[in-house]
């Protein structure tokens, strides 16, 4: 087969980034039968397309960089049909990012990772709300199948009227660099660096309305813990920019190498999200062996399982409860809940997501 996928993603650093840079890896791992076409623009991250190319570059790989940025790839395939991908060569598939998607001759996939902004578009920018509305009306109409990343999003895209029968749910999964870091060097140095205690407690996400993190930090300051300071990692997506209040500390940005030591040393991780299509950082502090509290809808308890404590995200008494758990667990309670996370986190592998992916590539292509 000749595979064609959109990796325009990997510039915005996000979950969806991380998906697509793992898909990639994984499936010429295990796949050296076919032959990979990987298409991406960006006006100015290129570096970091072309740093991916030289990554997983083998005579089974072609690049197509352009400077065709994700805003412009919108305008392009989701309004006007233009540039389609198989212009210059013949392509068997085509797997689209979740922002743009072209009407190509190839069989189409694309990947939904979530409905937040049909759900929750008030924590979505008005841009982001139609651009995604955009992409989802045309794969509905045009796309030949459509991963969903959780059983949750497969039920909401049946909501939305795509049919059952055309929608595979694929899971996603923690990197292997996401294990319990045990250098108490590294874990001291990690802790220095960002000017930490012993104790703390530990968010990562995009810092953006649908991550609840003003209820978070609500709830947190009910408590009085000035022992344990929160710690929020996380670079600015978009909404008020939160003014941090004492003993709530925002990291920003933090590359994967110290946030394994973050999520290694944390008393706890905490996800009271809104609204999930997967959730990342939840299945990463599993597999680092932190205890989890995060939001009892959406994908998160599926993905969760019996591992983690749940609250209602709307309710900052009920988040400000299990933090008040999460902070004073005993030895045998979190070693239970250390030991589900890590049985819940084995359940998800990059190399599984692979596999399903290239056998629905070679089901769709014989369709």
């Amino acid at each position: 087969m000749r595979i064609g996928i959109d990796i325009s993603q990997i510039v915005y650093q996000t979950g969806v980034s991380r998906y697509i840079v793992e898909l990639v890896k994984h499936l010429l791992k295990i796949d050296d039968q076919n032959h990979y076409f990987l298409y991406g623009g960006s006006l100015r991250q290129r570096q970091l397309l072309n740093a991916f190319v030289c990554q997983v570059k083998t005579p089974q790989v072609t690049s197509r960089l352009t400077r065709l940025s994700p805003k412009l790839a919108d305008i392009c395939w989701n309004r006007f049909n233009l540039f389609k991908p198989d212009c210059c060569q013949p392509l068997d598939i085509f797997h689209a990012s979740n922002w743009a998607l072209p009407k190509t001759k190839a069989k189409l996939i694309t990947t939904i990772h979530d409905l937040t902004f049909l759900k929750y578009p008030q924590t979505h920018t008005p841009y982001s709300v139609a651009v995604h509305t955009r992409h989802l009306t045309r794969a509905k109409k045009y796309a030949d199948r459509i991963i969903a990343v959780s059983g949750s999003t497969k039920k909401d895209l049946v909501d939305y009227g795509i049919p059952d029968r055309k929608i595979s749910v694929i899971y996603e999964a923690p990197s292997r660099i996401f294990k319990p870091l045990k250098d108490l060097k590294q874990l001291r140095a990690i802790k220095a660096k960002y000017h930490l205690k012993t104790r703390y407690l530990l968010s990562v996400g995009t810092q953006e309305p649908r991550k609840n993190l003003k209820r978070l930090i609500k709830a947190y300051l009910n408590l009085n813990l000035t022992d344990t300071p929160l710690v929020i990692v996380g670079k600015f997506g978009w909404g008020d920019k939160t003014d941090p209040p004492p003993n709530v500390k925002l990291l920003g940005f933090v590359p994967d190498e110290d946030l394994v030591g973050l999520y290694s040393s944390a008393q706890a991780f905490v996800y009271p999200s809104l609204y999930e299509g997967f959730g990342f950082p939840v299945i990463e502090a599993m597999a680092c062996g932190c205890p989890v509290v995060t939001s009892n809808c959406s994908s998160l308890p599926e993905i969760s399982g019996q591992a983690a404590l749940y609250v209602n995200p709307l309710s900052v008494t009920d988040i400000s409860h299990a933090l008040k758990l999460a902070n004073e667990l005993g030895s045998e309670k979190r070693q239970s809940l250390i030991q589900a996370g890590f049985a819940q986190a084995r359940q998800f592998s990059w190399e599984k997501t692979a596999k399903e992916t290239l056998k629905l590539y070679q089901e769709v292509v014989k369709c």
